[in-house]
């Protein structure tokens, strides 16, 4: 009897052993898991940086918007809230085209350090750290660290994503970093805490005016999934009436038409939002119109495609990702539905996100059904900024020996600060931290002008160069330098 009570014991000593081992291993494991996604989010902000830093130092940086962006700070900092100078040459405040008050936060950043490039590395930085809340709600929901790796990579790797990280024409928008916001709002209200969820639901509500409805309906997707009808329904009424304040007041009375600069994109189905509810119920087939294109069709593919249809199984969180795609899929203007731009922020973090909850759901081998999903992110990720930065040849442009570059380097350094100033659009942005910049043919109370008679950002390119030849020959203007195609010119008298 004691020799089989010994056996017992060394058997249940060595399952233990095993079972510790296993413990460890696991953990063991599960640390590297970590280290990998936490640092593959690391490269991935330093690589989106660097591609920012030769975008800039390439002078392709675009008034439209970063620049706007830039002036939009700078004048927050100079007491002027939100102020800038809009397309026409008017100074007017951002609230009149979109209500991103997040920017005026930016304003201790740029105390510290006054660049465009700040916002670019705000923007990498934050993007890149989307992938944490969605490793931890892939963690959580599909038990796996290897698949919460796998949906980490995807959210990386994403096209949409990338573009947000960084978008070359535009180069920053505050709506952006709606991105991880969100999905930081949805891993704490996941976990239920309601504080924190409210803190980050609060700041992406902040980066643009239909934000706060997309927020809104995660109060549906909480009080069907969790029961709390109380707090859900409180979150979806706040949220549908901030956007609808935004919408109906903010931007009316901002806006020095009275209506918002965007709503010729909508003329075709009803112009103002309460035009386009009449006309949902008057003439529903102008909306179907408006969206049943082969282009439009292909934009939704790109972005729903690469997650598998997993979204499928959790609709109700892909509905905060509805106003935006109505917005895009509304709009006359086809650059809204082209992935390569800042107006999916408010779809991605819904698609991805109800990606993995539909994967929890499917009851599958979570470690396939995510790779799965990281195959079909990754498949489309040559469509991405880096790709397209270096295939515009924007490193070649961004090295100090190329002439063009010091043509661009000299005449910005012949503009004195803080001068109203005229430029082409790509000059724009290097000259935007001042209280009033026009975007070239545009001079109003311009004194300076820097132009460049090759900048192909302008939709009409024959048109912008045959007012660079008026202007060149222009009274009241004279030529300070030119060099490379590069003018600067300033203002001597009467034009």
């Amino acid at each position: 009897m004691e020799v089989a009570g010994e056996s017992r014991a060394a058997l249940h000593s060595e399952l233990r052993a095993l079972a510790e081992r296993s413990a460890e291993r696991s953990t063991r494991s599960a640390m590297w898991t970590r280290r990998v996604v936490y640092g593959g989010a690391a490269v991935y902000a330093l690589l989106f940086i660097a591609v920012a830093l030769v975008h800039v130092a390439a002078f392709r940086a675009g008034r439209a918007d970063l620049g706007s962006m830039v002036q939009a700070v700078w004048s927050t900092a100079h007491g002027n809230f939100l102020e800038a100078t809009n397309a026409a040459g008017r100074q007017t405040t951002r609230l009149g085209g979109h209500v991103d008050p997040f920017l005026a936060l930016l304003v201790p950043l740029w105390w510290a350090w006054s660049s465009p490039l700040m916002l670019l590395v705000v923007q990498a930085v934050a993007v890149s750290t989307g992938a944490l809340p969605v490793y931890w709600l892939a963690r959580k929901h599909l038990r796996s660290e290897r698949a919460a790796a796998h949906f980490a990579f995807a959210y990386l790797l994403f096209p949409a994503t990338q573009f947000n990280a960084l978008t070359i024409t535009s180069g920053f928008h505050a709506v952006s970093l709606a991105v991880p916001l969100i999905l930081f709002a949805i891993w704490f209200l996941d976990e239920d805490r309601l504080l924190l969820f409210a803190v980050f639901a609060l700041l992406a509500a902040s980066t643009k005016e239909e934000i706060p409805l997309a927020i809104g309906c995660l109060g549906i997707w909480y009080a069907v999934r969790k029961g709390k009808h109380l707090v859900g329904l409180t979150a979806f009424a706040l949220g549908a009436g901030i956007t609808l304040v935004n919408f109906l007041v903010i931007i009316p009375h901002f806006s020095p038409s009275g209506i918002s600069p965007f709503a010729g994109r909508y003329t075709e189905v009803g112009t103002t939002p309460s035009g386009i509810v009449h006309k949902a119920f008057t003439d529903p087939a102008a909306l179907l119109h408006a969206v049943a294109t082969g282009h439009k069709l292909l934009y939704v593919v790109l972005l729903l495609a690469p997650f598998i249809g997993l979204w499928l199984f959790e609709p109700l969180l892909l509905l905060g990702a509805l106003p935006d795609l109505a917005i895009n899929l509304l709009s006359s203007k086809s650059d809204q539905t082209v992935i390569a731009y800042h107006w999916t922020a408010g779809i991605v973090p819904f698609i991805v996100a109800a990606s993995i909850f539909g994967a929890a759901r499917l009851k599958r081998n979570a470690d396939r059904v995510s790779l799965y999903a990281l195959i079909g992110a990754a498949s489309l990720a040559v469509v991405s900024p880096v790709y397209l930065g270096l295939a515009r040849g924007d490193v070649g442009a961004a090295l100090p020996s190329n002439p063009l570059r010091a043509a661009k380097a000299h005449a910005l350094d012949l503009i004195p600060a803080g001068v109203p100033v005229s430029a082409s659009n790509e000059l724009g942005t290097y000259v935007s931290a001042r209280r009033y910049v026009y975007i070239f043919p545009v001079t109003r109370r311009a004194e300076w002008a820097i132009v460049d008679r090759n900048d192909g950002s302008y939709s009409d390119a024959s048109g912008y160069r045959r007012a660079v030849r008026r202007f060149m020959s222009a009274p009241g203007w004279s030529i300070v330098y030119s060099a490379r195609g590069i003018e600067v010119l300033r203002k001597t008298g009467p034009t």
